[in-house]
């Protein structure tokens, strides 16, 4: 089946739109980089929000570790600090350390992991631990605390919502035992090494668990209706109270980061110790512990920082929860990103039909911004991630093929004009050739050997220093095309002096010298009547016509030209046509042979002849004689 430049066009602006809304539904693995380098993008333009001012850092700093001594400390230090915080108004105290070993420290008097195990019983204190996905660990001993928690489906789909954990690294017994709240710390990179979600729940032995930043949240407010609602494959929420938080298929909660590093306030452990930091810093506050001395800190890369401490993304789920503001793909994610992609394709490959690439590209162009500064607001506004790239690609790619559809079709229309155009030179010689042959039979076999004779020496020319950049291959073939009309203007000589069985008189030989003006007035008419300018085929048939009768040393008609201000069409034909002048019987001269023509005009080299060509013709001459002989 054959299709016109329009219908190809369509065709290749709906086919890529086709393949990427494909892609789109069914999220191939190999687009995975492109994927989270684009939410990167997006994340990067989106203005940070600020903190909720609800939660404070205590830092186990260098300065700390220089205050009180190397880490880990004894564990009825921890219990004074938890003790402090406690009476310094902390809403909660998160440790975001794991107590997985007995106190290093011995001494008489209570065991130090039974003095952090009292503090701890006092309340407001939430425990981290470490969920495991190895060989199912049995007997661990981990005494946790699992969360009551209803689970909403929509459909009755088997799959569980959540990562299946198989043990844990958890706090000592007795640490465990002395306080009812604790959490999994599991903060999971992707698989590009950046950390943009992290799991609020998981499950164990059929037990849901709470993340540690959930905990901490549930520990301070109380709230008993959790339930998760579970809206397709890739998408859940959690419900806490009168709270939604939205979550992927595996509920995870997308990040909204508040900045860099560093973006919620710090407090030194120090300070803390020393009784010398601010109770308005820590009254009513969740507090995190956690540390960031150097060769104990926990660090992850995130979009926007490549040394984000592991106890600051704790801090940033918990204000995400506190603040309702977490981002979300929404659960019609897919299809509306699809339905983008195919609704942009129709109407780029539209305007491309109808009205060209560059309304097509200036429309993709608008296009592709307002999808990308869209993606930026929702972000921005709402906390919606919906996702630019197949959108973009879609686009990018249907333009593309149109782009090649719609230069093959042009460039095949020009090729076609091209074809066109040759064949109309070719006539063009032709119609001028047969005139010549009208009047003069002898002047038409001439001008047509010259063709053959011409094509030979541009060739051997071609790679010459002088001649190398004017004879490329498409102009020795123009050349040789034209050559056959450098006498055309014979045909303005009278036939008495064309047809003359002997020598003419200098009167009669001055009118035949006018005959390369006759031809160059041909063309020039020809020229004027057509309203043609410029044209480069019509030039060098000038030169060819006018100036092969030119000498090298100045002495030759029309115009007394001398070197190589003769043009170098003109200096070619000079020997061309010379040689099958001479070398072909006239009604009042015998031929000279092949050998004594060569000798002729090697004899003119530097007078008659450029002795570059002359020297070219020498090194071709017996490639004359033969096509001399098959004449």
């Amino acid at each position: 089946m054959r299709f016109g430049p329009g219908r190809l066009v369509v065709l290749c602006g709906l086919v890529p739109t086709i393949v990427v809304a494909l892609l789109s539904l069914f999220r191939p693995a190999l687009l995975a980089n492109w994927r989270s380098g684009t939410y990167d993008t997006i994340l990067r333009a989106t203005p940070a929000r600020p903190t909720s001012g609800d939660i404070t850092i205590v830092d186990i700093d260098d300065r700390s570790l220089s205050s009180v001594g190397q880490w880990p400390w004894r564990r009825d230090v921890v219990g004074k600090l938890v003790s402090r915080l406690r009476d310094l108004g902390a809403a909660t105290v998160a440790l975001d350390i794991v107590f997985a070993e007995p106190d290093r420290f011995g001494g008489t008097g209570t065991p130090p992991d039974e003095s952090l195990a009292d503090t701890l019983r006092a309340g407001r204190v939430v425990l981290g631990y470490a969920m495991t996905f190895g060989p199912e660990a049995e007997g661990d001993g981990c005494k946790l605390q699992p969360i009551s928690l209803a689970v909403v489906r929509r459909d009755d789909s088997p799959e569980e919502p959540f990562f299946q954990a198989t043990g844990a690294v958890c706090n000592l017994p007795v640490l465990a035992e002395a306080t009812q709240n604790s959490g999994f710390l599991n903060a999971a990179p992707d698989p590009d090494g950046l950390l943009r979600r992290i799991p609020l729940l998981m499950q164990r032995d059929g037990e849901i668990l709470p993340s540690f930043a959930l905990m901490s949240y549930v520990a301070v407010t109380g709230v008993r209706d959790i339930s998760l609602h579970v809206h397709n494959v890739d998408s859940t929420s959690l419900v806490l109270g009168d709270r939604r938080i939205p979550l992927d298929g595996k509920a995870n909660l997308l990040l909204r980061y508040r900045g860099p590093k560093r973006t919620f306030p710090y407090v030194s452990a120090a300070d803390v110790l020393n009784g010398t930091v601010r109770a308005d810093r820590i009254k009513d506050k969740i507090v995190l512990v956690g540390t960031t001395a150097l060769g104990t800190r926990e660090v992850v890369s995130t979009p926007l920082d490549t040394l984000f401490a592991g106890v600051e993304v704790q801090a940033t789920v918990a204000d995400n929860i506190i603040q309702q503001d977490a981002l979300q793909r929404p659960e019609y994610a897919v299809a509306l990103e699809t339905q983008l992609v195919v609704g942009l394709g129709i109407i780029a490959t539209l305007i491309v039909r109808r009205l060209g690439l560059a309304w097509g590209a200036a429309g993709s162009a608008a296009a592709l911004w307002l999808v990308w500064f869209g993606s930026v607001r929702l972000m921005s506004n709402n906390g919606i991630y919906l996702s630019p790239l197949l959108p973009t690609l879609g686009l990018i790619s249907s333009m593309a093929a149109m782009t090649v559809a719609r230069f093959s079709s042009e460039r095949k229309r020009a090729d076609k004009a091209g074809e066109e155009k040759a064949t109309s030179q070719r006539l063009m010689v032709q119609s001028l050739l047969s005139l010549t042959e009208v009047r003069d039979a002898e002047t038409g076999k001439h001008s047509r050997r010259t063709q053959e004779y011409t094509r030979l020496l541009g060739g051997a020319l071609a790679n010459h220093p002088n001649f190398r950049d004017y004879l490329t291959p498409d102009r020795i073939e123009l050349l040789a095309s034209l050559a056959p009309l450098h006498d055309i203007g014979k045909v303005g000589v009278p036939d008495q002096i064309l047809h003359k069985p002997g020598p003419l008189t200098p009167e009669e030989f001055s009118e035949m010298k006018k005959h390369p003006g006759y031809g160059r007035d041909v063309i020039l008419h020809a020229e004027q009547h057509a309203n043609v300018h410029d044209d480069v085929i019509l030039t060098l048939a000038k030169d060819i016509v006018y100036t092969h009768h030119e000498k090298w040393n100045g002495s030759g008609y029309p115009e007394g030209l001398q070197g190589r201000t003769i043009p170098i069409p003109g200096r070619i034909l000079a020997i061309v046509d010379v040689y099958d002048a001479s070398t072909t019987r006239t009604l009042y001269r015998t031929p000279l042979s092949h050998d004594d023509a060569v000798a002729f005009i090697v004899k003119g080299r530097g007078s008659h002849f450029d002795p570059d060509v002359v020297d070219a013709f020498v090194q071709v001459s017996p490639g004359f004689k033969n096509l001399k002989a098959e004449s």
